[in-house]
């Protein structure tokens, strides 16, 4: 120091407050932030900024050129190491000196005050006595008013700001800025995580909470304590964007604050005190962020793992110590709304909850339900729109299960195996929150068991709140109270008998099956009547189930094959859309009749009680000879005879051989009557090749009825107002070439019917409005197409070998302009011909090649008449296994292994 009373101060310059007033930072200390001292420029004076309003005291505006002069200052010195000389203590108890920048020593070093009046920024305050120094000022002075610079300016637009310092209505400036980056200087660090800024340049005023994280509070709690690390972090941000050019993106409010991003060259602030453990993540808001949340999750599971400062006691949950495992599975069942049944390929089933997800309503809040058991399901609010979703999206769907964690088991629940289900590609639990059909579980800061994807989870909900979707919508916007009004008709004979008409009337009603009890015995909700229902398959006897007494005691022991018969039927119908075909009651109420499922891979639906009697699973009833489905059940009951399958892997029938032996040798020539057709459709059914044709001396008859056909349509109501009903005959436009064809409407849903072409075989789905009245001379007739199944060969049971075979059969029909069919058998009213195309001028058995190139099997048959052909046909099998051709290509095996 060159004399008493002046003293050096020399540090880094942390804000300056005006064009003549700098705070300077001293050096660190290791047990909290530095000593800040504010100073002054002596001899000289900078134009005063305005100050914002109070609750008491109104704003004033600033002088001319006050922003442009403390700009200027902030500018050159934010962030420098500078020299501060003071030079007197006014009575204000502020020091006043000189600041120099830069060089080695005070001599060689830039003296600020001297170069801010140079500019023309600051106005020279004359002592009584004038020195050497406020001469040389008021010489720089001269200079710059001369040269109208600065402050000296004659041009004063501009030079005086107008601030928005308070907004009454916030949300309309984030909508204004369409969360685009906008300049902005801070001006004050609040906390880690609160900062005010200026918006350049219209220069807003703001007070920013930084979206997805929150540091300790600088406010002193209720024992006069701040938070631990609330001035650690504070200066940690200070530091870093005090007075910096920044740009921010307003991306919410929250209450009177704005919530945003500020986007650094250096990098998210946000992101440094996560990393730092100076902040932890805020679920609420870290969907906002600019650049996405996976960042600042990284930053935070960083400290974490270090044990960074406020996580320095941190221990991982339990639940969350599990293994990410991921594997796919098919959906088999849908558990209320947060969980389901999957099945891996090895079939191993597994319940799994989807993560960070909890149910519409919660389930100790019930509606009132009079007259009957309340039913969450029916009963509460979306509950059942939510399970729709997921029904129609995954059921009998492959998804990709990834275990987010495991929730420990607590007095009411077992342990959850809690996961991200994806399907095709896409977060089935972002699906449902985004139609607000379920809500985000709110966990604890600490917790760490949830989603890998929570704050997507987060966004979706966020969206669905500002749509005003499902249990965000505005009571009295949306109709209806949005539950399910069902009548229950379980063990209640009297209302069972009111609904029968219903459901026996036309043709057969669609439902959904929502629990099993055994292999044939199901409950079904039937959307068009509002019923749920207890259904028993007809015509069949299927095992029984054990089942519970008191205590938890066992009344009575399963049946043999009763669980392998309810897995069946469990995979084909649980939560699938089905179609009941309805013939009685039982005397507690039970609905009695034939249930139809729908083939994953398309096509007719198929008899239930048909599939488990074919599987071996049940055995025929006397009171199915009643029924239609009669022969087509009892072929099916052989076919699982002869193959000896489950329930009948021991049977033998002795009578039944010695009658086909005594057939035989009745009938010991076989009938040789080949009848010439044109093959329209091929197919599979059961293990059997389906052939649809058309006998070839129909042709013109056919042709007729087509011409009759197209005339009558022409003539006839517009498409548009024909009602399509199932079960109908109906003239349909058939898709590829756009002409009218005789066609039986199978089933009419949103629009589409799947309708059969009667004359030719094939099927299809197309729109409603293809479709139109078909004359009445024109119902009558009888269809042109026949079913035919090839005899003594048998379908692949593998899908992928009988997809080859089906294949091959086309290849071989499709090169022949007709075939020749001879009935060899008939078998449940089914006809089993031998089908003879010609190729290249040469008689090729069609059902003989087939297996002789490996694509289908042989079937043995006794009867005498056949054994020349079936002698053929086995050995072109032994022919196809030797060369290993296509289903032998791994060797020999039976048909049940295939």
């Amino acid at each position: 120091m060159a004399s008493e009373g002046v003293s050096m101060r020399r540090g880094l310059v942390k804000q300056v407050l005006s064009g003549d007033s700098v705070v300077i930072q001293g050096a660190p200390r290791p047990n909290g932030p530095p000593e800040e001292a504010t100073v002054y420029l002596s001899n000289v004076s900078a134009p005063r900024l305005g100050k914002r309003p109070t609750e008491t005291v109104t704003a004033t505006p600033d002088e001319p050129f006050a922003w442009e002069a403390r700009e200027w200052l902030r500018k050159k010195l934010v962030g420098q190491v500078v020299t501060f000389i003071k030079e007197f203590t006014a009575t204000s108890s502020r020091d006043h000196g000189k600041i120099y920048l830069g060089g080695t020593s005070v001599e060689t070093a830039e003296n600020v005050n001297e170069t801010a009046v140079a500019e023309g920024w600051l106005e020279v305050r004359q002592g009584k006595v004038a020195d050497e120094f406020t001469s040389k000022l008021l010489d720089l002075q001269e200079k710059a008013k001369s040269a109208k610079i600065g402050r000296w300016s004659e041009n004063l637009e501009g030079a005086v700001r107008d601030i928005k310092w308070n907004f009454t209505d916030p949300r309309s400036l984030v909508d204004h800025y369409k969360q685009k980056p906008v300049d902005a200087v801070i001006e004050q660090v609040r906390d880690g995580s609160t900062v005010r800024a200026f918006l350049l340049p219209r220069f807003e005023y703001i007070t920013l909470q930084l979206s997805g994280v929150r540091s300790p509070s600088t406010r002193a709690g209720n024992d006069g304590a701040i938070e631990p690390f609330a001035n650690e972090a504070k200066f940690f941000a200070e530091s870093r964007v005090l007075q910096q050019d920044v740009q921010i993106v307003l991306e919410s409010v929250s209450n009177a604050n704005f919530v945003g991003s500020i986007i650094h060259p250096k990098g998210n602030i946000a992101e440094a005190l996560l990393r730092e453990g100076f902040a932890k993540c805020v679920d609420w808001s870290i969907g906002l962020c600019t650049g996405g949340s996976e960042k600042m999750r990284a930053a935070e599971n960083q400290a974490k793992i270090n044990r960074k400062r406020i996580w320095a006691t941190y221990k991982p949950s339990a639940g969350g110590l599990v293994e990410k495992k991921k594997f796919d599975a098919k959906v088999i069942e849908i558990v209320l709304n947060d969980a389901m049944i999957v099945a891996r390929d090895n079939g191993e089933e597994s319940k799994v909850y989807l993560s960070s997800v909890r149910l519409p309503r919660d389930a100790g809040d019930r509606p009132a339900a009079s007259g009957r058991q309340f039913r969450p399901l029916y009963d509460i609010p979306y509950m059942y729109e939510c399970r729709e979703y997921l029904r129609k999206k995954l059921i009998g769907k492959k998804v990709s299960v990834t275990v987010d964690y495991l929730q420990p088991k607590s007095e009411q629940f077992p342990e959850k195996t809690c996961c991200t289900i994806e399907a095709g590609g896409q977060n089935v639990a972002i699906g449902l929150l985004e139609r607000g059909l379920s809500k985000v579980v709110r966990h604890r800061n600490d917790d760490e068991n949830r989603s890998s994807h929570y704050d997507s989870l987060l966004a979706a909900e966020a969206k669905a709140e500002k749509e005003q979707k499902g249990l965000f919508a505005v009571p009295g916007k949306e109709e209806g109270n949005h539950t399910q009004r069902v009548q229950e008709l379980q063990g209640d004979l009297a209302r069972s008998k009111q609904f029968l008409p219903y459901l026996q009337r036309g043709a057969r009603s669609e439902g959904i099956v929502e629990f099993l009890t055994s292999g044939s015995r199901m409950r079904v909700y039937v959307p068009k009547e509002t019923c749920l229902l207890t259904f028993l398959l007809g015509g069949i006897n299927c095992p029984k189930s054990a089942r519970a007494g008191a205590n938890g005691q066992t009344a009575s022991a399963a049946e043999p094959f009763a669980d392998e018969a309810a897995k069946f039927t469990r995979k084909l119908t649980m939560h699938r859309e089905v179609e009941l075909e309805v013939e009685g009651l039982d005397k507690q109420g039970a609905f009695i009749g034939y249930l139809w499922v729908k083939p994953e891979d398309g096509g007719r639906p198929q008899n239930l009680s048909e599939l488990l009697l074919e599987q071996g699973l049940a055995t025929l009833h006397f009171t199915a000879e009643k029924s239609s489905h009669y022969n087509h059940m009892a072929a099916a009951e052989l076919r699982a005879k002869n193959a000896k399958r489950n329930i009948w892997s021991t049977w033998t029938d002795t009578d039944a051989e010695a009658k086909e032996e005594e057939a035989a040798n009745q009938k010991s020539e076989r009938t040789v009557n080949y009848k010439k057709v044109a093959v329209s459709d091929v197919g599979k059914n059961g293990n059997s090749f389906r052939i649809s044709a058309q006998s070839m001396e129909d042709g013109p008859k056919l042709e007729k009825l087509m011409e009759e056909l197209r005339v009558g349509v022409t003539s006839s109501a517009a498409p548009s107002n024909v009602t399509v009903k199932r079960g109908e005959m109906v003239a349909a436009k058939f898709s590829a070439d756009k002409q009218w064809y005789r066609a039986k409407v199978e089933s009419v849903k949103a629009g589409l019917a799947d309708v059969l072409y009667v004359d030719f075989g094939n099927r299809e789905t197309i729109s409603t409005s293809d479709i139109a009245v078909l004359p009445s001379t024109l119902v009558g007739v009888p269809a042109s197409a026949k079913d035919y199944y090839l005899a003594l060969t048998t379908v692949p049971s593998d899908e992928d070998y009988a997809g080859f075979a089906i294949g091959a059969l086309q290849r071989l029909l499709g090169s022949a302009a007709f075939a020749e069919v001879n009935v060899e058998y008939s078998l449940g009213g089914a006809q089993y011909a031998q089908v003879i195309v010609e190729i290249n001028g040469e008689r090729v058995d069609v059902g003989k090649t087939l297996i002789e190139e490996g694509f289908a099997l042989a079937d043995k048959r006794r009867e005498q008449r056949l054994q020349k052909l079936v002698t053929a046909y086995g050995d072109a099998e032994k022919k196809a296994k030797k060369e290993r051709a296509n289903i032998w290509e791994f060797g020999d095996f039976t048909g049940n292994e295939i």
